[in-house]
């Protein structure tokens, strides 16, 4: 019977020192209170008591930026998220480095948005959101590589403005579609101009062809038996015909 109650406890201390580490994951062993190594994906033995082990996952994870409050260069006050996305890249030191990686790296990102913000005039702001996107991940990635993480991208979600700034973008936006409806219509008004002025030269150059061209606009409104058509005298015609009456006389 002892032989069983033994070999019962070694199987318990057994099933009690396996550790699972999924594949997504790997783990740190710590023996009395120190590193001792890494744990790959699989089974492992960790002691009771004497052994411990932390599990981090290594995928890519997206944590969001909470809005942030900041002003421009120019004194706009906006208010600014963000989503950042990276990975843990050496375990070891995501866990021995820094208490909590993951608080860690939204503070500084908090931070680093904030400032990044404040060094760029508001249009600069809004025209430039994947540049300055690009300069917080540098910013970010740089400080973090420390704590072992990798930062893969950063993304501007939203950018508010105060109401009475969007009310004043609005009214300068609408301006610029004005202007450029402006610009488009006297552009069609030139080129009509010019053809207008091309026919022009053409009929006043070729002989009767003006006459061709009165004859054929009488024709396509005489198919119309609605309209009245009044033929219009030219004025050399009334003084050929005062000048021929006169010389009878």
């Amino acid at each position: 019977m002892t032989i069983y109650y033994i070999l019962g406890a070694i199987v318990l201390i057994i099933l009690i020192s396996l550790k699972q580490v999924n594949q997504y994951e790997r783990g740190l062993k710590f023996t009395m209170g120190r590193f001792s190594g890494m744990l790959n994906p699989g089974w492992r033995i960790v002691i009771p008591i004497f052994q411990s082990f932390r599990k981090v996952d290594i995928r890519v994870k997206a944590v969001d930026v909470p809005d942030q409050k900041a002003i421009t260069r120019d004194n706009v006050s906006v208010t600014v998220n963000a989503v950042i996305y990276y990975k843990v890249q050496s375990a070891e030191k995501a866990i021995i480095e820094v208490e909590d990686f993951r608080y860690a790296i939204s503070q500084y990102a908090q931070t680093t948005m904030r400032n990044i913000v404040g060094e760029v005039s508001l249009d600069e702001l809004l025209a430039n959101r994947e540049k300055l996107a690009e300069r917080i991940r540098e910013i970010v990635d740089i400080e973090t590589d420390a704590w072992g993480l990798k930062v893969s991208n950063v993304e501007l979600k939203d950018i508010s403005l105060p109401s009475d700034m969007e009310r004043t973008i609005g009214k300068q936006a609408e301006a610029e579609r004005e202007k450029r409806a402006v610009i488009i219509n006297s552009e069609g008004e030139l080129a009509a101009a010019n053809n207008m002025a091309e026919a022009a030269r053409i009929l006043a150059s070729t002989p009767g062809a003006l006459h061709l061209r009165t004859l054929q606009s009488i024709n396509d409104i005489s198919s119309d038996q609605s309209n009245t058509v009044i033929f219009a005298i030219p004025l050399e015609i009334l003084k050929a015909f005062e000048g021929f009456k006169k010389n009878q006389e």
